[in-house]
């Protein structure tokens, strides 16, 4: 095996597998191959076929036991993976489990995977009730079950397989993948993010883990499953690879590329998961968390920082009169917790300068008075050497001058200001 300092050999498991449950009162009223054949039309291929071809082999099991015989599944984490209370009434009331487990070898398709979760969709449809993804610790409705599995052309959402939890400590924000072990790779890890790019890391983990799983995927093309794949040591993350992980290829932008450099974080617990670790290239000065900051604002480059204007009666002062006229109902709904999932709230406010006011983009992270919002830089200011990405401002409303949505893949709403910038039409520096 050749090992250079531009790869890190990645060990490769020998074979993987997928456990699907379907609690059920009673026993299944169809049988999973007639549950199955049931999707005819309604499931793309290959998907279809090899669940089908999957059920009449010895690499997956489907079996029906009383749920007595197994360990409670915890309340408390499929609640914090997203389960409702009707779905754990439902598995309260349970008599029995359909157990669905299939196995495979690394590579791709993932056919252990998507077997399993199309078999354990069917046979929950049959009797209207719930597929429970163990490794994910989740619940899905059957129709969210099958909605990811591949399309005609073979396309998957990847944040519909893996998800980014995260936690908090004294250095910041620790973010971990959870699902790149179904398809043989070690989870992915980064710690010391600051607080407020809490969205958007999660964005760049998932865009990353993009990258990286295809990285792996091409190792395993060979007949023979290898002992390591040797993925890049500085992995490259694009506004494209987040805006395809989460099924949106069409709005990604020309953003520039992000480096991450690979680390391999071995376990020194047996029973714990080793992991690898995503971190600033070598050389980069200062803290980790400053870079990650100037990551997100580079892939996440729909709203630009430093932005220096001063016309009346143009495109731009009209862009203006627009956000400020909105800036009221946009409070509202960040206070009420009515803004789009996974997105945040950003504003844009004028610094005093000897050459005019230097325009600057923050983060928004409380915003309890109408008058004063509190937030974080999310650019370096070249008139306020205190201003620095990831910095904490406080902003006077008066002062706002745009706004924005963002989330993984850009701009959801706002943003009248540089969509001005963007037009072709630029307007005079201040003076």
């Amino acid at each position: 095996m050749l090992i250079t300092d531009d790869f890190l050999p990645v060990p490769v498991p020998e074979s993987l597998s997928a456990t699907y449950l379907v609690p059920m009162a009673g026993l299944p009223k169809v049988s999973p191959k007639t549950a199955v054949a049931a999707l005819t039309g309604r499931l793309a291929e290959p998907v279809h076929g090899l669940a089908r071809q999957m059920l009449d082999s010895p690499l997956m099991s489907v079996d029906t036991r009383p749920i007595a015989e197994f360990p409670e599944l915890p309340p408390d984490l499929l609640t914090a993976f997203g389960a409702t209370e009707e779905q754990l009434a439902r598995l309260a009331a349970a008599t029995h489990l359909v157990v669905v487990q299939a196995e495979y070898r690394p590579g791709w398709p993932p056919a252990h995977e998507w077997a399993a979760r199309a078999v354990a969709a069917a046979v929950a449809e049959s009797v209207s009730g719930d597929v429970v993804d163990v490794f994910g610790l989740q619940f899905l409705d059957p129709a969210t079950a099958l909605r990811s599995l591949p399309d005609e052309q073979g396309r998957i959402r990847l944040v519909d397989w893996v998800l980014v939890p995260y936690s908090s400590d004294t250095e910041g924000l620790w973010f971990t993948t959870k699902g790149l072990r179904r398809f043989g790779l070690l989870e992915l890890q980064t710690q010391g993010v600051p607080d407020h790019l809490t969205r958007a890391w999660g964005a760049v983990m998932t865009g990353a883990a993009r990258r990286l799983l295809r990285d792996w995927t091409d190792g395993l093309t060979g007949e023979e499953v290898p002992a390591f794949v040797q993925l890049p040591v500085l992995a490259t993350v694009t506004g494209h690879d987040i805006a395809v992980a989460y099924g949106n290829p069409e709005q990604h932008g020309a953003t520039a590329p992000v480096l991450l450099r690979l680390e391999l974080d071995p376990a020194t617990d047996p029973e714990a998961d080793s992991f690898l670790s995503l971190r600033p290239p070598a050389g980069h000065p200062g803290p980790d968390g400053r870079y990650y900051a100037a990551a997100c604002a580079t892939l996440f480059s729909g709203i630009q920082p430093d932005v220096r204007y001063a016309r009346s009666g143009d495109a731009m002062s009209r862009a203006v009169a627009t956000a400020r006229a909105a800036l009221g109902d946009a409070r509202a709904r960040f206070v009420a917790g009515q803004l789009p999932a996974e997105s945040q709230l950003v504003v844009k406010y004028g610094l005093p300068g000897d050459d005019g006011p230097e325009y600057v983009w923050a983060g928004v992270t409380s915003w309890e008075t109408p008058e004063r919002i509190v937030g974080v830089s999310a650019s370096d200011a070249a008139t306020d050497q205190s201003v620095r990405i990831g910095s904490p401002v406080v902003v006077e409303a008066t002062d706002v001058v745009d706004w924005a949505v963002l989330d993984g893949t850009g701009v959801l709403e706002g943003g009248w200001t540089q969509a001005v910038l963007d037009s072709g039409e630029p307007p005079t520096p201040a003076r």
